[in-house]
């Protein structure tokens, strides 16, 4: 199928057109205070496997995520919706938007 063609049918879904995207990297990690598992279960592994000096670790999640926008400041509002409605519980989380070009 033509990349025109293909185009056309995607946006007549409410599919945005990917040519125009710009690509942005969401990291969310678990505010202070907040207990971490995973971070904790991660530290003991480390230490039992012999790598010493970590004192503490913190896990968290990254989304690399590209955006139908053509600036950056419209592409890192399109990121910051998703982390807002979807990518980080903001109770519990805090969110960082990049903008990656």
């Amino acid at each position: 199928m033509a990349v025109g063609l293909r185009r056309q049918r995607l946006r007549g879904r409410g599919i945005p057109d990917i040519s125009t995207a710009m690509k942005a990297r969401v990291t969310v990690t678990l505010k202070t205070g907040i207990l971490d598992p995973q971070g904790k279960a991660i530290e003991g592994a480390l230490a039992s496997l012999g790598v010493s000096g970590v004192a503490s670790v913190r896990q968290g999640k990254v989304f690399d995520i590209e955006v139908a926008a053509t600036d950056r400041a419209k592409a890192e509002a399109l990121a910051k919706d998703a982390a807002e409605k979807l990518l980080a519980n903001t109770v519990i989380e805090n969110y960082r938007v990049e903008v990656l070009g």
